[in-house]
C-alpha cells in the first residue's frame, strides 16, 4: 500500500443520477443468491454460475443505474476486467466479510481484510460498502469499533463510506421486534462518519403509510448523512411505493437489488429476463426516485 498523498474521496454525485437521487444497484449477494439459484434446480450451484448471473445482471443493468455495487468474493475483479459496468455508473466494492453462525447464512460480519482500499479505488471504485448486523443484546461497542474503522480505511484511500445495519434476532433468544432495530440501528450507527446510510425499509413498506413515513423520519433525524433503502425482505411490487413514501421521508433513493432482478433466477433466458423484466422495474424505481426528489 502506497503510503503517498491520497486524493479525497469522490464527491456523492458520483453515486448519484443527475437529478440527486440515488438509484443504485446491488449484486453482492453471496450465498444468499446460491440459495436463490438452489430453489429453482435440483443440481448444485457453482461458483461460476452464480458468477455468470452477476456479470450479466451488471452488464444489462448499470447503463440505468446511478451506481452498482460487487462483492469480492464472486464478481468484483471480471467485472473491472471485463469492463461490465457501463460508462457514468459509479463502481462500489463491497468490504464485507460474511461468516454463517447461529443457523443464518450471514451470522456474523467482519470488514474483509482482503479488500484492499487502495487496489479497489485504483480498479474504478469510488466507494466501499461494510454490512454491519445489529442484535439487541449488546455487541453496541464493537459494531461502533467496527463501523468507525472501516470509516477511516475508505477516507484513507479516497473513497466515499457506506453503511448498511440491518436488524436481526437477538443471539439469547427471547421477544424481539425487528423494527425497533432497523430504528436502533440508525440511532447507533448513523452518526459514526459514513458518507451515505444504508437501511431496510421500515414495516417492510407495508401498512400505514403515515406510519412508514414516521419511521422513515425518525431514520432522518438519526443518520448524519444521506440515506437510501434496501430492497430485501420487501416485496418486488411493493418496493416502488416504499422508495417514494422513504424519500418523501427524507430518504434519497435505493441501493437495491432483489427487488430489481430476483425473479429472473430460474428463468429460461435468464440475460432476457434482465433485458426485458429488470430493466424495466429499474427504469420505474429510477422515475419514482427522480419525481420524490424533485418534490
Amino acid at each position: 500500500m502506497s503510503s503517498g498523498p491520497v486524493a479525497p474521496a469522490p464527491a456523492l454525485s458520483a453515486l448519484q443520477r443527475p437529478s440527486g437521487g440515488y438509484a443504485m444497484l446491488a449484486v453482492d449477494q453471496r450465498e444468499a443468491m446460491r440459495a436463490m439459484f438452489a430453489e429453482h434446480q435440483a443440481e448444485p450451484v457453482g461458483d461460476e454460475q452464480v458468477m455468470a448471473f452477476k456479470l450479466a445482471a451488471t452488464r444489462i443493468l448499470t447503463p440505468y443505474a446511478s451506481a452498482v455495487l460487487v462483492d469480492r468474493q464472486f464478481a468484483f475483479d471480471r467485472v473491472v476486467e471485463e469492463s461490465a459496468v457501463a460508462p457514468g455508473c459509479g463502481l462500489i466494492a463491497a468490504a464485507d466479510h460474511f461468516i454463517s453462525a447461529h443457523g443464518e447464512l450471514v451470522g456474523e460480519v467482519e470488514i474483509d481484510r482482503a479488500v484492499d482500499p487502495l487496489r479497489v479505488r485504483q480498479q474504478g471504485a469510488v466507494a466501499m460498502k461494510l454490512l454491519v448486523l445489529y442484535r439487541p443484546d449488546g455487541g453496541a461497542q464493537q459494531r461502533i469499533a467496527m463501523v468507525e474503522e472501516f470509516v477511516e480505511r475508505c477516507r484513507g484511500a479516497g473513497l466515499l463510506s457506506i453503511v448498511e445495519p440491518v436488524s436481526r434476532a437477538p443471539l439469547g433468544g427471547g421477544g424481539w421486534d425487528w423494527d425497533a432495530g432497523v430504528l436502533a440501528a440508525a440511532e447507533e450507527l448513523g452518526s459514526r462518519g459514513a458518507d451515505l446510510y444504508k437501511a431496510e425499509v421500515p414495516l417492510r413498506g407495508q401498512g400505514d403509510p403515515e406510519e412508514i413515513r414516521r419511521r422513515c423520519a425518525q431514520i432522518t433525524a438519526a443518520v448524519d448523512s444521506p440515506w437510501v433503502v434496501l430492497s430485501s425482505g420487501v416485496l418486488q411490487d411493493v418496493f416502488p411505493s416504499a422508495v417514494e413514501l422513504a424519500c418523501s421521508a427524507g430518504a434519497s433513493g435505493f441501493l437495491a437489488g432483489r427487488a430489481v432482478w430476483a425473479s429472473c433466477i430460474g428463468a429460461g433466458d435468464v440475460e432476457q429476463e434482465l433485458r426485458e423484466s429488470a430493466v424495466a422495474r429499474l427504469q420505474r424505481l429510477c422515475d419514482v426516485v427522480d419525481a420524490a426528489v424533485a418534490k
